[in-house]
């Protein structure tokens, strides 16, 4: 997933209306058969209700029949994730009573997504394996690919040689840039050294970024390098805001320092930057050629590339000659002082292993029936392991003979700030081992963090700041597979904000991540994977109220629109309430975990799941066609309440998926099928079946840590005479199932 790292924004809550809180009052009075009947029969009376008496205003969607925008078959691309969780509940959540529950959500493939890629760890995928340094039971780690005990459980190793303060995990590391221990140190990747990529030596110049957390006086800096040390580097500071999080109409550039150039210094000396104190908050060291030694003597050539630096002091002298550091050094990363590097060293002993996070184990996942018998997308780590590790976990999926979708390379690069070069160079560097191991693998990834705008990142020297283009580039210039692209999408870091006006940026939010992809360069005539979706990085009431239930479906039906090829639910695995932003609790799940039974409870993304794969689309192996919709409204807006997406089945029928994102106001939907040379536009005839879901199945009971649903019912269903209008209640889902005619 997405960092869990973003200000925290407190905003408003929907509010229920009073009659709603009456009526939700009288039901739990009533048994659960009682509210299936009042649901079923009541269904008209209750939307009256529920808009509070307003007038439906009226809508109009116009299907373009003619030619489909794209071609699914939904067995194989309405899927969902499995991550790595906290300890312990890998067991409690993947029971047979769960996984039963959960295949019954009618989702189909299954991405396997590696949460150790995102704390900075490698992963010991097999819990057996060997070392670079078995002696010492330390060193570079390679799991065994022999066929043995099935793998049930697996875990990540912390990083000691890591840099990065922030994780994108758990977020319970730190750099030991900044861990005031001198004896520590960090080191980068070897895997980009000139000796396994072939390329010049200064190809993959390393680099550490400070940031002093406000505006302050710089002018001298003290490196205490470790070994391999920098032989030439130089010193740059950032003139505007935020240099990690980019935006398109920023246009600053790294400045250099007046003395900033430094060549041949062994590290400890105090060098001063300018003459007089400059006053920055973003602090840049960019290494470009590299001692090549090593402490001890080592036959490894990892020991002796690449760069190690035991801490940084910065800050200014002052007139006396006094040297005062702003660095705050401290193993603790709410107390140090932020650092961000380009890459870090998978070098770790076996005394790192994180029994806080687990993964669930491979041959327990793959030979489950959570894979519905289908290929699976299988991740292998980049940015933290190594190639070696990679291959043998691949290898070793082929001896089981299990069926892979696909192969994704790391997981967010560009959310842990590595350049889309240094990628490219490891993602080709492993892409090149696997090929080895059968030419048919497809590879992929890079599992792109959600973004707004444009995914940016520094200029190169030709000017270009983007991202997915400079990676394109060079895996075009490695001569390596590239068969398919995945990205992820949770637009939403305010959780705590009003659900309404979000719900309906949701189409123009993924259309203009999608148009700027394109821009990018992403080829369009290979396969592109939405690995993970879901409304927020952060927990929330959003996501287990009916909200979430609305922005699954528009999310899905939005990007298979736009000709995407697979979607994954992120949250497929029961579930606990969080409140991690301190305003509401929620969480990314389609079910709850009751810590009391083993009971769960289906919540609203449950019941999409189901009106998706089951309603909107027919749950077979069957090409569906998808035609483009034009929404018209009384009084047109940017973003409109009403969304609708067309599908042709398989048994002739044409299915239509109607939201409506208003929380108060019914709408009367008119449906219009143009086909080409036709007199006028055509609409149902016969028989409608109507399929909706809306608070009138479901309400969210807010109570802290014990939320849970007051109400959690299936879809209303009914048939009805075809009509020039159907009714569309507020915050709803709604599949319109029928004929046309000849």
């Amino acid at each position: 997933m997405r960092p869990r790292i973003a200000f925290i924004v407190r905003g408003s809550r929907l509010l229920t209306d009073v009659s709603r809180a009456c009526f939700e009052r009288c039901l739990r009075r009533i048994s659960l058969r009682s509210i299936m009947f009042v649901s079923a029969v009541t269904q008209f009376g209750l939307a009256t209700a529920a808009r509070g008496g307003e007038k439906p205003s009226a809508v109009s969607a116009i299907i373009s029949a003619d030619h489909p925008v794209n071609r699914c078959v939904p067995t194989q691309v309405l899927g969902a994730g499995i991550d790595g969780h906290e300890k312990g509940e890998c067991a409690r959540m993947f029971t047979d009573r769960n996984i039963a529950e959960m295949l019954s959500a009618g989702l189909g493939p299954l991405t396997y997504r590696l949460r150790t890629e995102l704390g900075g760890e490698v992963w010991h995928w097999n819990p057996r394996g060997t070392w670079s340094d078995p002696a010492h039971q330390c060193g570079y780690w390679t799991s065994d690919d022999s066929l043995g005990d099935p793998i049930n459980l697996s875990y990540g190793y912390r990083l000691p040689r890591r840099g990065n303060t922030i994780d994108q995990a758990n977020d319970d590391g730190y750099s030991r840039i900044a861990d005031g221990d001198k004896e520590s140190f960090w080191k980068s990747n070897p895997y980009l050294d000139s000796h396994f990529t072939g390329e010049s030596e200064d190809a993959h110049p390393q680099w550490v970024v400070i940031d002093l957390g406000a505006r302050k006086p710089i002018n001298a800096v003290r490196i205490h390098w470790g070994t391999p040390y920098a032989t030439r580097y130089r010193i740059e500071y950032w003139p505007g805001d935020d240099p990690m999080h980019l935006h398109a109409d920023d246009d600053d550039d790294w400045q250099p320092f007046a003395r900033g150039d430094v060549s041949h210094s062994h590290g400890g000396e105090l060098i001063q930057l300018d003459p007089h104190p400059r006053s920055v908050r973003f602090v840049r060291i960019v290494m470009s050629r590299s001692s090549q030694t090593s402490v001890q003597p080592s036959n490894d050539v990892r020991d002796r590339v690449g760069f190690a630096i035991r801490e940084i002091d910065i800050g200014k002298t002052d007139k006396k000659g006094h040297f005062h550091d702003h660095i705050r050094h401290a193993p603790d990363r709410h107390r140090q002082t932020i650092i961000y590097v380009s890459s870090t060293d998978p070098w770790h002993r076996g005394e790192d292993i994180d029994f806080s996070i687990e993964q669930p184990g491979l041959d327990f996942i793959l030979r489950s029936a959570l894979t519905n018998n289908l290929p699976v997308l299988v991740p292998v780590g980049v940015l933290y392991d190594t190639p070696e590790n990679a291959a043998a976990e691949i290898n070793y999926l082929l001896r089981r003979n299990y069926s892979l979708e696909g192969i994704e390379l790391g997981e967010e690069p560009d959310g842990q700030w590595v350049s889309p070069e240094d990628y490219a160079a490891l993602y080709a560097g492993v892409a090149r081992r696997l090929c080895t191991l059968n030419p048919h693998l497809k590879l992929g990834g890079p599992s792109l963090q959600s973004f707004e705008d444009r995914l940016l990142t520094w200029t190169d020297a030709s000017g270009n700041r983007s991202w997915m283009n400079r990676f394109l580039k060079y895996v075009r210039g490695a001569g390596v597979r590239f068969d398919f692209f995945s990205f992820e999408f949770y637009p939403f870091d305010n959780i705590c904000a009003n659900a309404a006006p979000q719900l309906l940026e949701i189409p123009k939010r993924l259309g203009s991540m999608l148009a700027s992809l394109r821009a990018d360069g992403v080829p369009s005539d290979i396969p592109w994977l939405m690995t993970e979706y879901g409304y927020s990085v952060f927990s929330g009431r959003h996501e287990v109220d009916i909200e979430g239930a609305l922005f699954n479906a528009d999310t899905v039906a939005t990007f298979l629109t736009s000709g995407g090829a697979e979607s994954y639910l992120y949250g497929y695995e029961p579930n606990y309430l969080q409140d991690e932003l301190k305003c509401s609790w929620g969480n990314l799940m389609m079910l709850q975990l009751n810590p009391k039974n083993d009971q769960v409870n289906r919540l609203s993304a449950y019941y999409a799941a189901q009106l998706i794969t089951k309603e909107w689309m027919q749950s077979t192996n069957e090409t569906h066609d998808m035609f483009p919709v034009v929404v018209k409204q009384q009084k047109p807006t940017s973003s409109p309440a009403i969304t609708v997406y067309a599908v042709r089945r398989p048994d002739k029928q044409w299915a239509l998926l109607a939201i409506n994102k208003h929380p108060k106001r019914a709408v009367q939907l008119d449906v219009q099928f143009n086909f080409a040379g036709a007199p006028q536009p055509v609409g149902f005839v016969g028989e409608v079946e109507v399929i909706q879901f809306s608070r009138q199945q479901y309400v969210w009971h807010d109570d802290g840590p014990n939320g849970h649903p007051l109400r959690s019912l299936p879809p209303a269903r009914f048939t009805r005479e075809a009509s020039s209008s159907y009714e569309l209640p507020p915050y709803s889902l709604t599949v319109l199932c029928g004929k046309l005619a000849e």
